[in-house]
């Protein structure tokens, strides 16, 4: 009995189907494209940043420790509207120096992702690290706080538009657009993939340092404007 109600249900779900195709294909209709596009910058940026042990004055039993150079950055980045959650270790490496003792010792590295949302604390960010202990600094993402607002503003703009061409293409022959038959969401929005040009220099800090004691490390950033883009296709009755 429970075949049997299976098999008339199957039958009743193709026959249902096989009628709408039926009326799709019947119907008078007309396809369009809607477009909407917006330029918006990005107010949240992922830092990368590198840490190294190091030796003062390049005496070995005078070492900086890794531990001591990430308290300084920890607290330096919560001090600057860092969330204590935005602050994640990403990696960590060993590297050897050469010292007068026959068996080289290996010195730690560590690199930092740090989710910053106030570009303006860039510099502070930075002012307290030990300048020596600064490896790399490097941008390794950008997002937006309200991207899912912007989205959805983007794909209704866009269905309108398909609307609009459709109003269009309809008048053009003596009918109007009725009802969407069908809409196909063609965009694509990988905030991960945006690549803004910046402009972000960190002067080897060290290096800087050792040549003037007086120049300051900075960060410059110029964050422009990307632009988002998003397509609709979408079928309407012809009435």
């Amino acid at each position: 009995m429970k075949k049997l109600l299976t098999l008339v249900a199957l039958v009743a779900v193709f026959v249902s189907a096989k009628a709408q195709n039926s009326t799709m294909e019947n119907t008078r209709r007309v396809a369009t494209r809607g477009y909407a596009e917006k330029e918006v910058t990005p107010d949240i940026i992922y830092l990368s940043i590198s840490l190294k042990e190091y030796y003062k004055d390049g005496n070995t039993k005078k070492k900086v420790a890794i531990d001591m150079l990430e308290k300084q950055l920890f607290d330096s980045a919560m001090k600057n509207g860092v969330k204590k959650e935005d602050f994640t270790i990403q990696n960590m490496n060993s590297y050897n120096v050469a010292t007068k003792k026959k068996n080289n010792e290996l010195l730690q590295s560590r690199q930092y992702r740090i989710k910053v949302t106030n570009l303006n604390n860039l510099n502070a960010l930075m002012d307290d690290v030990d300048a020596k202990g600064l490896q790399s600094t490097s941008i390794s993402g950008y997002d937006h706080s309200q991207k899912r607002e912007i989205e959805k503003q983007l794909k209704t703009d866009a269905v309108k538009d398909a609307r609009a061409n459709a109003d269009i293409v309809a008048a053009a022959d003596g009918s109007s657009a009725g009802k969407a038959i069908m809409i196909n969401d063609n965009s694509s929005f990988n905030w991960d993939n945006i690549s803004p040009q910046p402009r972000m220099y960190a002067m080897a800090k060290s290096a800087t340092l050792e040549m003037a004691d007086s120049v300051e490390p900075s960060l410059e950033l110029d964050v422009r404007p990307i632009k988002l883009t998003c397509n609709i296709d979408a079928v309407f009755e012809l009435n």
